[in-house]
């Protein structure tokens, strides 16, 4: 397959017909096209799979509770240029009619392998991904140094004083009061201004996704997997929740399961769990192993307990049936941590033979034991970033007709798919390649 930069160029209009800040956008585009060798390999297996055998899959997970639709649209624009897999989104209607949307633009753009579609549902209250932020702002004093706005990676809480009376008249009447809150569609859940907060004034709300509006979701022909969080520790709600989504499952290709290290039993756990998926499962399975949750844009050793789960679980003969990949605390370190521990793109670790699961026995591959890595909360910041910058005043802003952006949130996502699926180019431009 040609590489998607060099189609990505190719589409571009002459340089002659664009003013210069585009040309020279062209000019950087041609230069990450010059600077990538060589095609994605193929065979009879599905790309997505292909990957998950090699040990470079890659999947941008946009938020189980994310559900922003113009920023979801940009990021999944972006990444799937990138070369991501999958992208992972919330189980709403309007969430993955965004994520579609900004697969199809970018294949607008270049003849880019489509990633697939998959959403997330939970099984219980207790996970993490499924909850918001909530308070009043009205009851906030109008002195406070307001830590909420400034630690919420999404920005996702904005504080605005209103007046309420003529305070200006210097009515003695008037005052001031705090409005607006939390932008909910905009929260994932991460937590980190419940404790920030200095009067005590934020709530978490949890939430279980309906099964009935996912097995409808799971029946389009645009959604092409599903992650079902569950929290390890008792089977009885995940297969409450299977049972209810019933004959959906035919219709996807993927059946992921996300879950945290939860000791010596979670070997024991996850072959319990897919003895309640065997009998209906007709399609691959894939473990998520969650780590960190929603920690990897916080620093370089968010990632280690993924890490150490990865070690569990690719040290154990006797494995649970499926892939495998890797999740919560995700970031730029990651590669570089698998590679300490002898798990990157390999089918064997040190001292242990790798068993051969269902998904390889059927297709007679014998696959990397991890078969890639799902970014969260670091995918969106280094491309947020640059969405922050883009001018808002016409509308809701469609980032490639914001070239300079574009471009800057391209080789973000490049620096961090990039590496993974074992690019040959330089990640990060020479100043005088971006400058007129």
């Amino acid at each position: 397959m040609p590489s998607p930069f060099f189609a990505f160029a190719a589409s571009l209009p002459s340089p002659s017909f664009l003013p210069p800040h585009h040309r020279r956008s062209l000019r950087t585009i041609k230069t990450l096209v010059e600077s990538t060798a060589g095609s994605r390999p193929t065979s009879a297996l599905p790309p997505p799979i292909e990957s998950l055998h090699r040990g470079n899959w890659v999947k941008l997970i946009c938020g189980a509770s994310f559900e922003d639709a113009v920023d979801v649209r940009n990021l999944s624009l972006v990444y799937t240029l990138a070369g991501v897999d999958c992208i992972d989104c919330a189980a709403d209607a309007s969430v993955v009619n965004a994520v579609n949307e900004g697969i199809d633009a970018a294949m607008s753009i270049a003849a880019v392998q489509r990633p697939w579609v998959m959403i997330s549902v939970n099984d219980d209250k207790e996970d993490l991904h499924f909850r918001k932020a909530e308070f009043d702002p009205g009851d906030c004093p109008l002195d406070c140094a307001r830590p909420c706005e400034v630690v919420c990676p999404a920005n996702a809480i904005s504080l605005e004083r209103v007046t309420v009376g003529n305070e200006l008249a210097g009515n003695a009447n008037a005052s001031g009061k705090l409005q607006v809150g939390v932008i909910t569609e905009r929260c994932y859940g991460c937590g980190r201004c419940f404790s920030i907060c200095p009067y005590d004034k934020i709530r978490a709300i949890t939430y279980v996704r309906d099964p009935s509006t996912t097995s409808k979701l799971l029946k389009r022909n645009d959604v092409d997997a599903i992650e079902i969080h569950t929290s390890g520790r008792c089977t009885d709600l995940f297969n409450e929740l299977w049972n209810r989504l019933g004959d959906s499952i035919d219709h996807v290709k993927l059946v992921a399961v996300s879950m945290p290290d939860v000791g010596e039993s979670t070997v024991a756990v996850m072959k319990m769990i897919y003895s309640i998926m065997e009998s209906h499962l007709q399609c691959y399975n894939l473990w998520q192993l969650d780590g960190r949750p929603m920690s990897g844009d916080i620093g370089g050793g968010a990632t280690r307990e993924a890490i150490a789960f990865a070690v569990h679980l690719a040290s154990t003969l006797d494995k649970p049936c499926g892939f495998y990949q890797l999740a919560g605390g995700t970031n730029s370190h990651t590669i570089n941590h698998l590679k300490k521990v002898g798990l990157f793109q390999t089918t064997a670790i040190s001292g242990h033979s790798s068993d051969i699961s269902g998904a390889a026995q059927s297709t007679g591959f014998k696959e990397a034991l991890i078969g890639g890595i799902a970014y969260g909360g670091y995918a969106r910041k280094i491309v947020g970033r640059v969405l922050r910058k883009m001018p808002t005043q016409h509308g809701h802003p469609k980032i490639e007709d914001h070239p300079d952006h574009f471009l800057e949130a391209l080789q973000e996502a490049l620096t961090l798919v990039g590496p993974v699926k074992c690019y040959s180019m330089p990640f990060v431009l020479p100043k005088q390649m971006t400058s007129v």
